[in-house]
């Protein structure tokens, strides 16, 4: 167990240069209840961790989701504690948490038997999740913090432009923890695979796989410019494999409905894996071409190459560090295209796209360049233009403080 010594040699040394470790640590919390992205973007702050603290318990306060798909899965975590819903911590796809004052004394006390000698808040701004961690009763807190949230004993300045993966190990560096890697990385399991076995054939073509999906509309590009690089990839020989929740069918569908070959190898899993089929899916691809969304991250993680479309201010926030296996393709637009709110200084309740002005030229430049200098047997040619947009869709600007922490599904909230 890795004892750090006095506090008072550099009790805080700031940015990335790590603070003194704390003495003692046994079991640490870490605060993260967001979205799949995000829990990608923590994974090299937990590893820091774990390789602080080899000899400590990790434990996540995350969301059900968190549990069900880290279940078994090796990683720097020990275990998942799913946290009630709680008002700017944990809330649901509508951005509401329906709060039982209750149930949530009665995991706060759960909580304080754990007797957390660390916990981490790495969940959002603090105005919600800092006094949230508070009710934890470590004896060493650390974490993010906007101006009006409450202090924890060492605190990083939440400021919203900056990459996440870096912000999060800003956080652990407070803890003693300096980084050990800046790429997120997840392993895959032979439980995903035999997930996967049963919605996807196995085949001699290599895999491509789009997603047409992202929780913010904004933040989608349109179907019809998913249609035209999935012709491409489908006449290079790829099975082209469509991805996607539930809810995001329809995109699915329209992506099918817009294509100009005929999708005899084009498979739809819309709605038909966990996210650790997701994981095995992922994998298993030559190429993953997305939205900024979180199976574009959990497709990085596990090693497949990435083409992202990202608004350029969410590339800021969340675009992948390296170039050798991840290309992202960024709109410039600033304003609303319904009613011209320049959205990096304003903000306005339209959903259309931000990103839908990049075109599929653009991205099967990269596409082909990403391909080439990975000596993948995929040649895609350029595609044919799209005469037509159907529909925008879209990306995401940054929200003016609010109560949300729950992370990039919606809005960004600094205030959480």
């Amino acid at each position: 167990m890795r004892d750090g010594g006095p506090q008072t040699e550099r009790p805080s040394a700031g940015g990335l240069l790590p603070a003194a470790p704390f003495g003692d640590v046994r079991r640490i919390a870490v605060l993260r209840a967001n979205a799949l992205g995000d829990y990608m973007f923590s994974l090299p702050a937990l590893e820091a961790l774990r390789a602080a603290y080899p000899a400590a318990e990790i434990v996540l306060l995350g969301q059900p989701w968190h549990a069900r798909f880290l279940q078994g899965r090796p990683g720097p975590l020990d275990r998942v504690v799913a946290v009630p819903p709680s008002r700017g911590v944990y809330v649901g796809r509508d951005g509401q948490a329906d709060e039982d004052p209750a149930e949530l004394d009665a995991f706060f006390a759960r909580m304080r038997d754990e007797q957390f000698d660390l916990a981490v808040q790495l969940h959002g701004g603090g105005r919600n999740s800092n006094p949230f961690l508070l009710r934890l009763g470590a004896r060493h807190t650390v974490g993010l913090r906007t101006p009006d949230a409450p202090a924890l004993e060492r605190t990083v300045p939440y400021v919203y432009w900056q990459q996440e993966i870096m912000r999060t190990l800003e956080v652990v560096a407070l803890a003693g923890a300096p980084a050990v890697t800046l790429e997120p990385r997840m392993a895959v399991m032979e439980s995903d695979l035999a997930e996967l076995r049963g919605v996807v054939p196995e085949g001699e073509q290599p895999w491509a796989a789009l997603h047409p999906g992202a929780g913010d509309p904004r933040r989608r590009w349109s179907p019809a410019h998913f249609a035209v690089v999935a012709d491409a990839l489908q006449e290079a020989g790829a099975h082209v494999i469509l991805t996607g929740a539930g809810d995001e069918a329809h995109l699915a569908w329209d992506v099918l409905a817009a294509m100009r070959t005929p999708a005899m190898q084009v498979s739809d899993t819309c709605g038909r894996l966990s996210i650790g089929g997701l994981a095995g899916l992922l994998s298993r691809c030559e190429l993953v071409v997305s939205n900024d969304s979180g199976p574009l991250h959990l497709g990085a993680a596990v090693g497949a190459r990435t083409v992202g479309v990202y608004w350029c201010g969410n590339a800021i926030n969340s675009g992948a560090l390296s170039r050798t296996r991840h290309r992202p393709v960024l709109s410039w637009r600033l304003d609303c295209p319904v009613c011209g709110t320049n959205c990096m200084t304003g903000n306005c309740d339209h959903r259309d796209s931000f990103v839908d002005d990049v075109t599929p030229a653009e991205v099967l430049a990269e596409v082909r360049a990403l391909l080439a200098e990975s000596g993948s047997p995929l040649r895609v040619g350029p595609g044919e233009p799209v005469l037509e947009r159907s529909g925008r869709v879209a990306a995401h600007a940054p929200a003016p403080a609010g109560d949300n922490d729950a992370g990039r599904k919606e809005r960004p909230c600094p205030t959480a």
